[in-house]
């Protein structure tokens, strides 16, 4: 198949004593995460055109249930790397300093970036992404499979999956919590090499 999502980067269970357990990640990954692969591969069969494209391509020149697909690999493929088991607290190096040029200080960076997720109305992602014409961090946030992809001069560092499939198991309907939890692991190694 040509289209395929990259490994968790970590165990199934890594995140479970930080609170996003080991069903949760395990049906977030194998069902719907591997899900959009198997979509896509389905459409690049019906279109040969779309398998000769990138994941990346598609997302900027289509539209419809393939770019969908595509975004949503994209964005989990991200989304995964943004969590470990070691990560938490407050950022540090390049990612601390980046912040708190944009932001003015870690809990103002933190305090919008987590009403940005709790209040996303429907299915979506907040982003923390660069600005690569002004140099500077901003909170986005994108709706159903939508990414900063799409945008001109946006480059993303950091996301969290705000649909309820993302959270459901081990928080139902209580967004804020896994919000609260999503924090306890944030690897903000991964975020400062994005910049």
């Amino acid at each position: 198949m040509p289209f395929a999502v990259q490994p968790l980067p970590w165990g199934y269970d890594a995140l479970a004593s930080k609170g996003i357990s080991k069903e949760q990640v395990t049906f977030h990954y194998d069902k719907h995460h591997k899900g959009y692969a198997v979509k896509l591969n389905a459409a690049a069969e019906a279109n040969p055109d779309l398998a000769s494209k990138s994941l990346v391509e598609i997302i900027k020149t289509v539209k419809g249930p393939a770019f969908n697909s595509a975004a949503q690999i994209f964005n989990h493929d991200f989304y995964w790397r943004c969590m470990s088991a070691n990560g938490g607290g407050e950022p540090h190096g390049k990612i601390a300093n980046a912040i708190t040029e944009s932001f003015g200080s870690f809990a103002k960076f933190k305090e919008e970036f987590t009403a940005a997720a709790n209040g996303h109305f429907g299915s979506g992602w907040a982003w923390l992404v660069k600005d690569t014409a002004s140099g500077k961090l901003k909170v986005y946030q994108s709706h159903d499979a939508n990414c900063p992809l799409t945008e001109e001069n946006l480059k993303p560092i950091l996301t969290c999956d705000v649909w309820e499939h993302a959270y459901y198991i081990d928080y139902r309907n209580d967004r804020a919590a896994y919000v609260n939890t999503w924090w306890k692991v944030v690897n903000w190694d991964f975020a400062s090499e994005q910049l």
